[in-house]
């Protein structure tokens, strides 16, 4: 038995969130729902805009992760943050939440921090203005080879991309962990990320890992088409399983000659932060518990659900509960 069910690597950000409207986003140029890279000078500025703040431990794969924690899972995610006041709430959240934070807040770091200020509008899109701070500089030397080798599944942030030494980083953790005996996947994250480093990504994904999980416009970005058949294709071809998710349109899961469609039920969003990380979650809790993956599906499903249901990118409710109203745990 490996100590660790899922091991997840990426960005540790403090998730600072308020409402807004879109005028007050047009006003500080912010672009409307997407994740926006930001420096240190912006990020006080717009920090300083905020009012009504909540404060939260996050970043995708951290969020991801502490979901799968949540129900009742042994988890741990790799990140790095400053010994500042906002990297020693990270870290205890984290602990706090059920999660194992294996790297200790480094002292006396150059950056600090990473922090997203998040503006949610009444629609419930979120436009994230992330400073990546201290987090940029995760590389491999963060990453211990024991913990990748003792865990069942890991989880990858794409958003790591945007950095050499993240790539080094999250490939070396997978390598640990398939070398054992173990799964990698990644989240592709954003379709400007792909944009970015679209041959690395493509790379990683036949040569390293096991499954992927990304939105519609992040699959079709990888391709670089407009055909979502199209691109579901060439990815199922490439990697052994392909998830994408495609909003009200349900989710589709790609596994050799396996095809399955998995609906949703239509809500309309409060906070859409975090809709793609909880469904990570409870697709991954499906995997790492083995249910078939329609019920993977139908668990990422619900987790998402639930979370666009309430401000914040981690679940409020009893998600085990729902799971079972929902017929999938006993």
């Amino acid at each position: 038995m490996k100590t660790y069910k899922v091991v997840g690597i990426g960005n540790a950000v403090v998730d600072v969130i308020t409402q807004s409207d879109d005028s007050f986003l047009a006003n500080m140029g912010i672009e409307k729902g997407i994740m926006q890279l930001i420096e240190k000078d912006r990020a006080e500025v717009l920090y300083g805009s905020m009012s009504d703040r909540t404060q939260a431990a996050g970043g995708s794969v951290a969020n991801t992760v502490a979901g799968i924690g949540s129900l009742g899972l042994r988890t741990a995610f790799v990140g790095r943050v400053s010994d500042d006041a906002l990297g020693k709430f990270y870290a205890k959240a984290m602990t706090d939440e059920g999660t194992d934070f294996v790297n200790a807040p480094v002292e006396g770091g150059e950056l600090p921090t990473s922090r997203s200020m998040i503006f949610v509008s009444p629609d419930g899109e979120r436009s994230m203005n992330t400073y990546l701070g201290i987090s940029a500089e995760l590389g491999p030397e963060d990453v211990s080879e024991a913990v990748g080798a003792d865990a069942e599944i890991v989880f990858l942030e794409g958003y790591l991309f945007d950095k050499d030494k993240g790539k080094e980083a999250f490939i070396k953790l997978a390598r640990a962990c398939r070398a054992a005996g173990g799964k990698a996947g990644i989240a592709i994250s954003d379709p400007f990320c792909v944009e970015r480093h679209r041959a690395d990504f493509l790379s990683l994904i036949e040569n390293e890992l096991d499954y992927v999980i990304g939105n519609e416009e992040e699959v079709k970005s990888l391709f670089e088409t407009d055909d979502l058949e199209e691109a579901l294709s060439k990815l199922a071809a490439i990697c052994p399983m392909a998830v994408c998710t495609r909003s009200g349109d349900g989710v589709s899961i790609l596994s050799g000659e396996q095809r399955i469609n998995v609906p949703v039920d239509k809500i309309v969003p409060i906070d859409a932060t975090g809709a793609g990380d909880q469904f990570a979650a409870g697709f991954i809790f499906g995997l790492a518990t083995g249910r078939d993956l329609e019920t993977c599906g139908t668990m990422g499903c619900i987790c998402a659900r639930e979370v666009i249901g309430h401000v914040g990118p981690r679940p409020k409710a009893n998600i085990s509960a729902l799971f079972r109203e929902a017929g999938l745990l006993s």
